[in-house]
C-alpha cells in the first residue's frame, strides 16, 4: 500500500508544480530499478510501430529511427523494441504497420517465450485508441488495426499473472513490456534496468502500474530511447520498434 501511495505522489508531483508530466521516469519496484514511459491510450495517434526504413533495410537502431523521424519533421519522445523477430528481423507473430499486415497472427502454442500461451497483441485501432489484448480475444474481434505487434507471453490477463510464472524463477533478464491502465486512459511501456524474472516484471505492471492487461515484448535485447532521460541504448539490430512522437510532430 505504501508503495502505491509513493507512486501516486511521484505521478502527481509535476502537476502540483504546474509542470508538464515527463513521458519517462525512473522508478523502483520490489527493490528493483525500472524506467516507465507513458502515453495517452485514448488518443494514440502519436504512437507508431516501425520496422523497415524507406531504403528497404530494417530500421534496427535508434539513430536510424531518429533520422527517419527527422526527415519527416517528427520528434521521437521515446522508443523501445516492440516484439520478437527472426534473424532477418521479420516479426515472429502478427505485425501490422500503417494498416498493412506484414506478418499473420499466430494462435498456436509453441517453443520459447512467444509460444508460452496466453500471449497477446499490442494494437492501435483506426480510431486512434491503444489496446493490449490476449491473442484469441484479439482474433475474435475480427478487426483491421492501424498498427499491431504480437508477442508473448501475456504478463497479466484480466488482472491475473500468467499461470507459468514462478515467484522464485531463476531466469533473470532485462525485460520490456507494455500494459493498459485499468481505466483505459494510459498505455505504459516499461523496461527493467537490471535483470528480473517474469514474476517480478509482471507484478510491476499489475501491482505497481495497475494494468490488468500487460504484454511482454522481449528480454535480453530490451532497449530504450528517451530524449528526456538522454538514453539511446546501443546493441544488436532490433526488429519492430514502437516510437512515441511529441504531440504536434509530423511523423
Amino acid at each position: 500500500m505504501r508503495l502505491l501511495l509513493a507512486l501516486l505522489v511521484l505521478a502527481l508531483l509535476p502537476a502540483c508544480r504546474g509542470e508538464a508530466e515527463p513521458a519517462c521516469q525512473d522508478m523502483s519496484f520490489d527493490s528493483q530499478p525500472f524506467t516507465v514511459c507513458r502515453a495517452n491510450a485514448r488518443d494514440a495517434s502519436n504512437i507508431r510501430l516501425v520496422l523497415t526504413h524507406p531504403d528497404g533495410v530494417p530500421v534496427g537502431q535508434f539513430d536510424r529511427l531518429a533520422g527517419l523521424a527527422g526527415d519527416s519533421g517528427g520528434e521521437v519522445l521515446f522508443a523501445m523494441n516492440a516484439g520478437m523477430y527472426h534473424e532477418d528481423r521479420r516479426p515472429v507473430g502478427l505485425y501490422v504497420e500503417d494498416g498493412v499486415e506484414i506478418a499473420p497472427l499466430v494462435t498456436r502454442a509453441g517453443p520459447g517465450n512467444f509460444g508460452m500461451v496466453p500471449n497477446g497483441v499490442f494494437w492501435i485501432g483506426t480510431d486512434g485508441t491503444a489496446h493490449v489484448t490476449e491473442t484469441l480475444a484479439y482474433k475474435a474481434l475480427g478487426i483491421a488495426p492501424a498498427y499491431a505487434t504480437q508477442s508473448g507471453p501475456m504478463l497479466v490477463t484480466g488482472g491475473e499473472l500468467h499461470p507459468d510464472f514462478n515467484e522464485n524463477g531463476q531466469s533473470r533478464k532485462r525485460r520490456n513490456g507494455v500494459g493498459l491502465s485499468a481505466d483505459g486512459e494510459t498505455i505504459y511501456f516499461a523496461i527493467s534496468n537490471s535483470p528480473v524474472n517474469f514474476h517480478t516484471f509482471a507484478r510491476l505492471f499489475r501491482d505497481g502500474l495497475d494494468t490488468p492487461e500487460a504484454l511482454y515484448l522481449d528480454g535480453t535485447v530490451s532497449r530504450l530511447y528517451s530524449a528526456e532521460l538522454g538514453r539511446s541504448e546501443p546493441g544488436i539490430d532490433m526488429g519492430p520498434i514502437v516510437a512515441v512522437f511529441a504531440s504536434g510532430s509530423s511523423n
